[in-house]
């Protein structure tokens, strides 16, 4: 089973860039990439660019529309995601477990839809 774990962090709760707390939780990064990556479990994730540089987009009535920013106005914004080949909730929780965000932050478990499955 496919999990795609996202990452929410409220930029204001986060280590500051430069900072010997940034090099820590990103270390904490790299360490979880790699153990997800040994474990064989890893199948893709990135960090996203912040809020700014989004753009939503919609089709209301006919009619195109496109918004600077996210569509939601919240606090905590989706700064990456991890998506994971495991075998149920609990493990996708572990591998949850060493995502540094999770101590400042939100992961949001969620398992992906299957419109292939094997025969």
């Amino acid at each position: 089973m496919q999990y795609m774990l996202l990452i929410y962090n409220d930029p204001s709760l986060e280590p500051a860039y430069g900072t010997p707390a940034f090099t820590e939780m990103m270390g904490g990064y790299f360490a979880a990439s790699a153990r997800m990556k040994a474990d064989g479990v890893l199948r893709g994730g990135e960090g996203l660019q912040g809020v700014e540089t989004a753009t939503s987009f919609r089709i209301k009535g006919g009619k195109v529309e496109t918004m600077d920013g996210p569509f939601a106005e919240t606090r905590e914004h989706l700064g990456g995601y991890y998506i994971v080949d495991v075998p149920d909730l609990d493990a996708a929780l572990t591998y949850a477990a060493l995502i540094p965000s999770a101590h400042f932050g939100t992961i949001e478990v969620r398992p992906l839809m299957d419109y292939n499955p094997a025969s």
